[in-house]
């Protein structure tokens, strides 16, 4: 009985100890984990011929669609959907006004069928007109109260579990993490810290124009509705030069809006990694990419089948999506 005991305890700590040893454990066994694997080794490796310096490991991540959800529209469309419904008693106007009136009807179609204009109109309308600490405030309380319309979840729950170990994995690597997203700076900020471990210094995104001025003697910045910069497609390289400062020696994408980011970094001199998350899991999230309004996923996925770059299958790489399952 004691060997059998002994037995059991060894089979059990072994097993311990192969877990604690794989840096990726929602990653099953497939080309994508072996080649974010080889990577990281091989730029870490002190005195290989590939090795890079901790100062430029630098790794860039867009948000939607890349480490959390994106359907069925994006997740910040929802929060200006929600301050629409907030703000519409201040704005009778808005019940005979596109896209104002689609929000309020729950009509996503109308809304969408604006374009992005009606969608620059919404943020205009919800995301200026206060200071910056008073709209962190409301995005707080939004993200720690609203729920997904699909699965009923908080949105911070819906971030993809595989993808956070690969954060963690990444930072224990010395690699520095950027969120490069086409979503709003100060929409992420207040949020990215807590769940994915990124401080808001590490957030470039989209933004607006914002004022400085005295309000009773104070200083404050005033949230203008104006547009400042678009951190989508050609315009994320440019963000990356302009805030960072440094090429990125390995670029996560799930869309066309990152293919100039992955070619950015694909740029570079040595080693570089760039990667796409492939939704293919109607079961467990989504599955779309070619037609797709949200995330469309088709040149990029030509160009990343063309040269090589990692392409993750969400079916069949991911033993599990979110880290409720």
């Amino acid at each position: 009985m004691q060997r059998v005991l002994f037995g059991l305890l060894a089979v059990f700590f072994s097993t311990v100890a192969l877990a604690q040893a794989d840096p990726l454990p929602t990653w099953n066994q497939s080309p994508s984990k072996t080649a974010i694997l080889e990577f990281v080794s091989k730029v870490t490796q002190d005195g290989g011929p590939d090795y890079v310096p901790a100062a430029e490991r630098i790794a860039v991540f867009d948000n939607d669609g890349t480490l959390w959800s994106e359907k069925p529209f994006y997740f910040q469309l929802a929060f200006a959907f929600d301050r629409v419904k907030t703000l519409a008693p201040q704005h009778p106007e808005w019940k005979n006004k596109q896209p104002f009136k689609g929000v309020l009807e729950n009509d996503i179609d109308a809304v969408l069928a604006g374009g992005e204009k009606a969608l620059i109109e919404l943020v205009m309308a919800t995301h200026a007109g206060m200071t910056t600490e008073e709209f962190e405030r409301i995005v707080k309380d939004w993200i720690t109260t609203a729920r997904h319309s699909g699965t009923g979840q908080l949105y911070t729950a819906m971030v993809f579990a595989p993808m956070l170990e690969l954060l963690e994995y990444l930072r224990a690597n010395d690699f520095k993490i950027y969120i490069v997203s086409g979503g709003g700076i100060e929409f992420m900020r207040p949020w990215v810290e807590a769940v994915y471990g990124v401080p808001p210094e590490q957030v470039i995104g989209s933004s607006i124009k914002v004022k400085y001025e005295l309000r009773d003697g104070e200083p404050v910045l005033q949230r203008l509705p104006e547009i400042d910069f678009i951190d989508d497609k050609a315009g994320k390289p440019v963000g990356i030069h302009k805030f960072i400062g440094r090429r990125p020696l390995a670029a996560f994408g799930n869309s066309d809006g990152d293919l100039q980011m992955l070619q950015w970094t694909a740029a570079g001199d040595g080693s570089r990694f760039m990667l796409l998350v492939h939704h293919t899991d109607a079961e467990r999230e989504y599955a779309y990419d070619r037609k797709s309004h949200v995330g469309k996923l088709d040149q990029a996925l030509d160009e990343a089948n063309r040269r090589g770059w990692t392409v993750v299958d969400m079916t069949r790489d991911w033993k599990a999506i979110y880290p409720s399952e």
